[in-house]
């Protein structure tokens, strides 16, 4: 009789455990959940502003310049080929929660507009070719420092001229595109900020 009741023990036992087990196991998949928003609003905006500023296109120029000051009693002149770069992109750092829809599966991003974030002369590319100082002129030691910001002043306008904010603007697009579908967004929309 002691063994009968040891055995009816464990074997209540068994069927508690088993019963627990699929209480555990398959019980919450058969309750159906509430719609919970896969990806945190707050998770994906801090991310992405990881980035800070995304420069997306970069443009390498060329420009002879020449400086010149003339006065009655002489020219001072720099002759300046000058090598620069001027970088492009958008500053994710001005994102904020308002940027966001992030729905289930999609997000909308309205993002702001490229700016030109640098523009420099290579000075390892950039070269006098020729400076000139009149008989009676002492030598201008500005004059090349104003060559080199005239420089700066035309690779800037000739950036915008040939579309780079435009370039950034659809790399931007492209990167961002990749980075969030790797994210797990199947869709992904672009509005411009005003």
């Amino acid at each position: 009789m002691n063994k009968f009741r040891i055995l009816i023990f464990v074997l209540a036992l068994a069927v508690l455990f088993a019963v627990g087990l699929f209480i555990g196991l398959f019980l919450p998949r058969l309750i159906p959940k509430q719609a919970q928003p896969r990806f945190n609003p707050a998770v994906v905006i801090q991310q992405i502003q990881t980035l800070a500023q995304l420069v997306t296109v970069k443009y390498v120029m060329e420009k002879v310049i020449i400086a010149e000051d003339v006065k009655w009693y002489g020219e001072s002149r720099v002759l300046l080929v000058a090598h620069g770069v001027v970088k492009a992109g958008i500053d994710l750092q001005k994102l904020n929660p308002t940027n966001f829809v992030i729905g289930e599966k999609s997000i909308t991003l309205t993002l702001p507009k490229p700016t030109i974030t640098d523009v420099y002369i290579d000075d390892k590319r950039t070269e006098v070719l020729e400076r000139t100082t009149g008989v009676m002129r002492s030598f201008d030691k500005d004059l090349e420092q104003n060559a080199r910001r005239q420089a700066v002043d035309e690779f800037t306008r000739a950036a915008r001229l040939n579309g780079i904010l435009q370039d950034a603007d659809d790399r931007a697009k492209t990167q961002l595109t990749a980075i969030l579908k790797a994210a797990g967004f199947e869709e992904v929309v672009f509005k411009r900020s005003p």
